[in-house]
């Protein structure tokens, strides 16, 4: 049995506990054995964002450790699993324990920037390093940046952005949105009312739902009732899907109002369908079927998770083995030497030819608008998006001349 199939035992889920797969059988273990490299994977195992990061983001982080033969710098490298479960007091617990009682150097994933926020302050705090794919508030890397934290595969700047202006010039004028009510829901909101109305747009309204709801009936009426051009979900997960869903009961499509959504993720268009989800516009970093080495990657991760993966997942996997590439390159695992040689490095990997992450602790990559095919034409099982633009890092970011963070103001 592989360790991150044994990190995600349905026992130990259930009970939100903190995992270590075993890296080598005791037999092969001595007194002279390296002291362990301890990332932990901190995520969502059983709660409604389950599919965007959960068993995938394990399977993603171990197998970057596995690219290195789970040893690097002369050091065993070993993955911790925490479940979350999308709530901020579990996510902390978990957060402290590890630094605090069991020396993990790196917290990676954290899918909900609530939690988000809070885990790259205590890393900061703490001298180690966050390594965030699930979390996309664009906070965390302007107003709310420091040098332990790294944002490595979108942020709600940039993926409002690049949809925002794509309906701006198919001849889009007005909103309304339906936000989820955290940290998350309300920075894409707001980073997307920019956008909206640099081109001329208006919001016409918005509505905040509680996260995991499964009743968007009321928000749906009066995005309905505001005859609003766009009806734009700033949500995600099961809370997107629900959205899509009855939206498509609502008719609200039929009467002319165009659905977005803001953070949609290939598990949502699969959950939703695509006779709910086709041709909705989202921005994305990833595509299992974008180039060969990335199909050939998602294929063997669809056969272990029986999902294929996310670009939350796919940048789990790319943080975590830029990150081993920087403490090999360095000699190091200490947090300043580590973060330095990553930003020195450029980034690599199957779904990423050569972004890098700049001292804001923002990855620029290229984004790419998606539009969810139409159930005619698709091909074969998970065969659902078509890219429509590409989108270099450059223009999908926020520039460093209008960012709040210190760090790009240095020297």
């Amino acid at each position: 049995m592989r360790g991150w199939e044994r990190g995600i035992s349905r026992r130990l889920l259930l009970k939100g506990a903190v995992i270590a797969p075993l890296l080598a059988a005791p037999a092969l273990r001595t007194k002279a054995e390296p002291r362990t490299l301890k990332i932990g994977v901190l995520t969502d195992m059983s709660s409604w964002g389950r599919d965007n990061g959960g068993p995938g983001s394990v399977y993603a982080a171990n197998a970057a450790a596995e690219e290195f033969n789970r040893e690097v710098a002369g050091r065993s490298v070993e993955i911790l699993v925490g479940d979350h479960r999308m709530s901020p007091d579990i996510g902390m617990t978990i957060a402290r324990k590890w630094i605090d009682a069991d020396g993990v150097e790196v917290i990676a994933d954290v899918p909900n920037s609530a939690i988000a926020l809070a885990v790259s302050g205590l890393c900061k705090q703490k001298n180690r390093i966050a390594l965030l794919s699930g979390a996309g508030s664009s906070a965390l890397t302007n107003e709310r940046c420091n040098d332990r934290t790294v944002q490595f595969t979108y942020n709600t700047y940039a993926t409002a952005k690049v949809t925002t202006e794509a309906l701006a010039a198919q001849g889009a004028k007005t909103w309304f949105f339906i936000t989820a009510d955290y940290a998350f829901g309300k920075q894409l909101q707001a980073d997307a009312t920019a956008f909206i109305q640099q081109t001329g747009g208006k919001v016409l309204g918005h509505a905040l739902h509680p996260t995991g709801t499964s009743d968007f009936s009321s928000f749906l009426l009066q995005a309905q009732a505001s005859r609003a051009d766009v009806v734009a979900l700033a949500n995600a997960g099961t809370d997107c899907t629900n959205a899509l869903k009855q939206a498509n009961e609502f008719g609200l499509t039929r009467s002319g109002q165009k659905i977005v959504a803001l953070a949609m993720f290939l598990s949502d268009v699969h959950a939703a369908g695509l006779e709910i989800a086709q041709n909705t516009l989202f921005t994305t970093a990833f595509y299992w079927d974008m180039n060969p080495k990335a199909t050939e990657w998602s294929k063997r991760y669809l056969a272990q998770v029986r999902l294929m993966p996310t670009m939350l997942q796919i940048g789990v996997y790319g943080a975590v083995r830029h990150y081993l590439r920087a403490v090999q390159a360095a000699g190091t695992s200490d947090a300043g030497a580590v973060m330095a040689k990553m930003q020195e490095l450029p980034i690599t990997d199957i779904f990423e030819t050569n972004a890098k992450l700049r001292a804001d602790g923002q990855v620029i990559r290229n984004m790419y608008l998606a539009r969810v095919k139409t159930p005619k034409e698709s091909k074969g099982p998970w065969d659902y998006l078509q890219f429509v633009r590409t989108v270099s890092g450059a223009e999908a970011f926020r520039p460093a001349s209008e960012s709040a963070c210190p760090l790009l103001k240095q020297g």
